[in-house]
C-alpha cells in the first residue's frame, strides 16, 4: 500500500536510490532540502535511476536547525507521512567534534523529535562498525551504558564522523525509547555502487580508493591478508531499507546491511586493478604502522593516508544470522559482488574523472 514518506538526505547517494525505489513503487515522499529550488534537478536525477519524479516534493528546511526549519505549511505537508527516513549527514574526514556532533548528532535528534511529534516510525542509517563490539571497547564506548562513554575521548581516537555517527546512534535510541516512538536502525558496510548500472557519486570512500588505485597511489597493501573493508551495493541497501521500515515486526530492532562474501582487502584491490588495467599492490603495510605515519605532518596528504578511514579495514566477522532471515523472508539476494565492482569501476573512469 502506497504511502506518504519524509526523507533528508535525499540529494546523496544513497538518497537519490531510495528516493527512485520509493518513488517507483507509488510512495508520495516529501524530501528535506537546503534549496528547493533545486527539486527539478533532484526529480530528473531519480528519474534516470528508474524512479517516478512526480512523487517527489521539496520541503524547505535544515536539520542543523531547530524544527528541521520547517514553516508551518510545510509541517503541514509532512504531517501525514508513516515512516521518515533520516540518511542525512555531515560527512567528511578530519571533522571537527563540534562540526561532526551539531549536524550527526544534534542533526539526527532534531529528525527524531520530528518522528515523535509526528508518532510515527524513524528508519535512520547508522554504521556497521556499532556491530564491532571489540572495536567499541577499544575506543572507550560502553555499549551497554553509553551514557558512561568518554565521548571527546572517543572522537579523539576514531576523529569527528565516526564519533559522531556512534554517539547519534545511542542518542536517538535513548529518546525515542523515553517517547515511546517506533524505530528501525539499518547498519550498511561501505556502500558501493549500483550493481547493474555502476551509479555511484563522487565523495564515496569507493570512489576515492578507485581513483588511487588507477593514479598509482596505493603502493602497499593495509593490513594483512585477513583484513577485509565489508561492503554492500547500493540497490541491495535501499530495497532492505525499504522493507524493513514498513515491516512492523522489525519496530524497534536494528539490521546489518553487509555483503559477508565481499574479498579480502587484497582480493578487493587486484578485482579493482584488473578492471582499471593496472597492477595491484602485493606488498603489505601494518595499520598500526600507518596510523604512526598519518600523524606526521605532510606525510599523511603525500602518502594519501586517511588515518580515520583506517578504522573500517578489519578482521572482524559479523553474525549474519538475523540479516539472513530476513533476506529469506523478503526474498532478498547480494547483487555478484565482482560484477558490481567491475561496472562501479567503468562508471567510475567513464563519469568521475579525478
Amino acid at each position: 500500500m502506497a504511502v506518504e514518506c519524509f526523507v533528508t538526505g535525499g540529494s546523496g547517494f544513497v538518497g537519490q536510490h531510495l528516493l527512485a525505489r520509493l518513488s517507483a513503487t507509488g510512495h508520495k515522499t516529501w524530501v528535506l532540502m537546503r534549496n528547493p529550488e533545486n527539486i527539478a534537478s533532484l526529480r530528473e536525477q531519480v528519474g534516470q535511476l528508474g524512479g517516478n519524479p512526480a512523487n517527489i516534493h521539496a520541503v524547505a528546511g535544515d536539520i542543523s536547525r531547530d524544527g528541521l526549519g520547517l514553516c508551518e505549511a510545510d509541517r503541514q505537508c509532512v504531517s501525514r507521512v508513516s515512516v521518515v527516513f533520516h540518511l542525512a549527514a555531515a560527512f567528511s574526514w578530519g571533522l571537527t567534534m563540534e562540526r561532526a556532533r551539531a549536524i550527526n548528532v544534534q542533526g539526527a535528534l532534531r529528525v527524531a523529535r520530528l518522528a515523535a511529534s509526528l508518532g510515527v516510525r524513524l528508519l535512520m542509517v547508522g554504521g556497521y562498525m556499532v556491530h564491532n563490539l571489540a572495536f567499541l571497547g577499544r575506543i572507550g564506548v560502553d555499549h551497554e551504558c553509553p551514557e558512561n562513554t568518554d565521548w571527546p575521548a572517543v572522537y579523539s581516537r576514531v576523529g569527528g564522523y565516526e564519533g559522531s555517527k556512534l554517539e547519534s546512534h545511542f542518542a536517538v535510541i535513548r529518546y525515542l525509547q523515553e517517547a515511546r516512538v517506533d524505530y528501525t536502525i539499518v547498519h550498511p558496510a561501505t556502500v558501493g555502487g549500483h550493481s547493474e548500472s555502476g551509479h555511484i557519486l563522487a565523495g564515496q570512500p569507493l570512489v576515492e580508493l578507485i581513483h588511487n588505485l588507477a593514479r598509482g597511489r596505493f603502493k602497499a597493501v593495509p593490513g594483512s591478508a585477513r583484513h577485509w573493508l565489508p561492503m554492500v551495493s547500493v540497490d541491495y541497501l535501499v530495497t532492505l531499507m525499504t522493507c524493513v521500515a514498513f515491516d512492523p515486526l522489525l519496530a524497534n530492532r536494528q539490521v546489518l546491511a553487509l555483503n559477508e562474501h565481499t574479498p579480502s582487502l587484497p582480493g578487493l584491490l587486484e578485482a579493482l586493478a584488473k578492471t582499471l588495467g593496472v597492477k595491484a599492490p602485493r606488498r603489505h603495510v601494518a595499520i598500526g604502522l600507518l596510523r604512526w605515519l598519518a600523524k606526521i605532518p605532510g606525510l599523511a596528504a603525500r602518502l594519501q593516508i586517511r588515518a580515520e578511514s583506517l578504522n573500517f579495514i578489519q578482521t572482524q566477522r559479523f553474525d549474519m544470522s538475523e540479516s539472513q532471515q530476513l533476506e529469506r523472508k523478503y526474498r532478498l539476494t547480494h547483487p555478484d559482488m565482482a560484477q558490481t565492482l567491475e561496472r562501479t569501476v567503468h562508471y567510475v573512469m567513464a563519469h568521475l574523472p579525478g
